[in-house]
């Protein structure tokens, strides 16, 4: 079974996290299939992309099973999982249900819209294991949400449901379940029936004007995170997480 599924719709490229046993938790080789796939879609006709989860969620993050292979993506100019240090030149939806918590949620803060149905719920569960934010979280959480929020939910790891996060801000639309994708693909659509070279320019402009970029900070967290692995901390954590507490 392929660990990464790519579908088409009108000028939508559906990509889907496809571990549903795992509750789509992206080991080394799902991570490497991301990057296959959204490289696929920078290259396509195809205008936005969907990234989404197959089953009832999007993601629970990094393997912790698989987490010495995904320590040594650290410092991976993609990101440990697979994309989150790329700039994709068109516009990336994430449709989002369940668990969408730890690396999974900077997963979905790289996209640039966030829709979610009511069973979604958000955190960085991966602080009770020492485990880093390394793909993103920490540059792009406070951009979205601000500052003393973004802190809140990086510090105290506490889950979030969807009508909080949809109150402060962290996902754009709440939807009914049955209608996630359809309505993620309705707004994929609607965006790329616009004068497309004018929106593509009118997005980067939003990213260069944020003065220093998430795409040049996300170095400085790569930084800190190569050096908690290095410390040993991501290893104890993770045989943390394999012994069953949680």
């Amino acid at each position: 079974m392929e660990k990464v599924t790519i579908e088409k719709e009108g000028s939508t490229m559906i990509i889907g996290i496809n571990r549903s046993e795992k509750k789509n938790a992206i080991d080394s080789e799902t991570a490497a299939a991301l990057n296959d796939a959204f490289t696929e879609f920078e290259f396509s006709d195809s205008r936005v992309a969907v990234i989404t989860g197959i089953g009832d969620s999007f993601s629970a993050g990094a393997d912790l099973n698989d987490a010495d292979a995904l320590s040594r993506r650290v410092s991976d100019g993609n990101g440990p999982l697979g994309i989150t240090r790329r700039f994709i030149s068109k516009p990336v939806i994430a449709a989002i249900s369940g668990y969408c918590v730890a690396g999974g949620l900077e997963l979905a803060l790289w996209a640039d819209i966030r829709v979610a149905d009511e069973t979604a719920k958000f955190g960085f569960l991966e602080r009770r294991y020492g485990i880093p934010l390394i793909d993103g979280g920490t540059q792009r959480l406070p951009l979205i949400i601000g500052l003393g929020r973004a802190l809140d939910l990086i510090m105290t790891g506490r889950l979030i449901q969807a009508d909080e996060a949809f109150n402060i801000g962290l996902v754009n639309y709440i939807v009914k379940g049955s209608d996630l994708l359809k309505i993620s693909i309705e707004i994929a659509e609607k965006i790329s029936s616009y004068p497309w070279k004018t929106l593509l320019r009118d997005r980067w402009s939003v990213y260069l004007g944020l003065g220093n970029n998430p795409y040049g900070s996300l170095t400085t967290e790569a930084v800190f995170g190569r050096e908690t692995v290095d410390e040993g901390i991501v290893k104890d954590g993770s045989e943390k997480f394999r012994s069953g507490v949680r």
